[in-house]
């Protein structure tokens, strides 16, 4: 559920939701309540940068008061240990999905590398395994093991030393693996 407001998140908590995306406008009470539920909270790094839509006039008013709650909304998100998935609302913008590892850089004003990989890896799985026989995939998510959908990049360095190598896909990523299939490969030449 696409939630921002305390009132918003707390009706679709009642009406039985999981997940929770964004909910930047949230107060401490729903944010507690997000955790004691075990809701899933789909925090997405909004802020006034290089990568926001940036709307004019009163929506742009709206839009930087959405934003200057993101940093309380991950203060809260960490203080009560809720359940946090990475997303994005990046659709049907090819420039916008070409920044996904941009995005996923933006999460180091809020955690460590190691925590923003495990969020979009481990913790995604679990969270769309809630989509039971409805999911697409059939296999277990968010794990590297026999029998599980892994699909899997090989990272020219360490992006838990260096998240950033994630900004840049056409040269740090050498190898991207989907269902078994290598759909890249610069490590050979043909």
């Amino acid at each position: 559920m696409h939630a921002y407001t305390p009132k918003a998140i707390q009706t679709a908590i009642k009406a039985g939701v999981k997940c929770i995306e964004h909910g930047q406008m949230i107060d401490e009470p729903t944010a507690k309540m997000i955790a004691d539920k075990g809701i899933w909270w789909s925090l997405q790094p909004f802020i006034d940068d290089e990568d926001s839509n940036p709307k004019t006039g009163e929506n742009r008013e709206k839009q930087l008061e959405m934003y200057s709650g993101t940093d309380n909304a991950f203060a809260l998100a960490k203080k009560y240990k809720a359940k946090i998935a990475w997303g994005t609302d990046a659709l049907f913008d090819a420039r916008v999905a070409a920044r996904q590892g941009a995005r996923l850089v933006a999460m180091t004003r809020w955690f460590k590398p190691v925590e923003i990989l495990q969020m979009a890896t481990k913790s995604n799985g679990e969270l769309l395994a809630l989509s039971g026989k409805r999911s697409p995939y059939r296999g277990k998510l968010g794990v590297l093991e026999e029998g599980a959908l892994a699909d899997m990049i090989l990272v020219n360095g360490d992006p838990m030393q260096d998240i950033k190598l994630l900004e840049d896909p056409e040269k740090n990523l050498t190898i991207v693996m989907k269902d078994g299939v290598i759909y890249k490969n610069t490590l050979i030449q043909r």
